[in-house]
């Protein structure tokens, strides 16, 4: 019977087949492609923040990590959700600018005619 035990840093890294950093002020969000023990890819999506406590000489330095897993079976899902919720910002704030009532919600909003640049769709 196989004993189970906790991968050590270097057997966790082995499972990572694709990563890309995205740097965002004072996060950095991980996007890496891992293997289930099955072969199936997933995404691991890992939100990194900088928290630093005290100050000059006393000062300590963590990093607050946040993860999601994300399956292959809720892509679509996810990226349906993400996109709606997406649009639905930048409408509130073209919205916003203009002055008009940004108390609307996400069914009240209609998705425009017109694609702009900054939409985008993944098909899978």
């Amino acid at each position: 019977m196989e004993e189970y035990r906790r991968k050590t840093a270097d057997e966790i890294e082995k499972d990572v087949v694709f990563s890309h950093a995205i740097k965002a002020g004072k996060r950095i969000y991980y996007m890496d492609v891992r293997k289930t023990r099955k072969n199936e890819m997933y995404l691991s999506i890992t939100e990194s923040k900088k928290i630093v406590s005290g100050e000059g000489e006393d000062a300590q330095v963590s990093f607050e990590k946040h993860k999601i897993f994300l399956y292959r079976e809720d892509f679509s899902n996810f990226i349906d959700g993400l996109t709606k919720t997406i649009k639905f910002i930048h409408e509130a704030e073209k919205a916003s600018d203009t002055g008009a009532d940004e108390s609307a919600s996400v069914e009240e909003s209609a998705p425009a005619q017109e694609e702009s640049k900054d939409d985008f769709k993944i098909e899978f």
